[in-house]
């Protein structure tokens, strides 16, 4: 049985964002990307974090180039490859295209 959860990490000092989320290519990611980056900023800013899922490679990784799209204003391309040169990803066709959606709206509004 899974144990986990903010339950789980009570007490330990250990700070917890937890979301229930589907690798499927159906499953809306979007919704997750701005709470997940400041939580991820946030995180860094006082010390380290983990960013995990069931394998590591689609879900987390979704995530992660949100994170770096949205706080280092890092185009997606450029966060996919920033991200591949440490770890293997290989997010799902629906979540690549949320992220492509998200970096369509950040260019869009930083040119404004």
């Amino acid at each position: 049985r899974w144990r986990g959860g903010a339950d789980y990490y009570e007490g330990t000092g250990i700070r917890y964002l937890g979301i229930e989320a589907h690798d499927s290519p159906s499953f809306d990611m979007s919704p997750y990307f701005y709470p997940a980056a400041d939580f991820i900023h946030q995180a860094l800013n006082e010390g380290r974090i983990l960013v995990h899922c069931a394998v590591g490679v689609s879900r987390s990784a979704t995530l992660v180039l949100a994170y770096l799209m949205i706080r280092h204003h890092m185009p997606l391309v450029e966060a996919i490859k920033t991200v591949k040169d440490h770890r293997g990803i290989i997010p799902n066709r629906g979540f690549l295209r949320q992220l492509v959606a998200l970096d369509n709206a950040l260019r869009l509004q930083r040119s404004s």
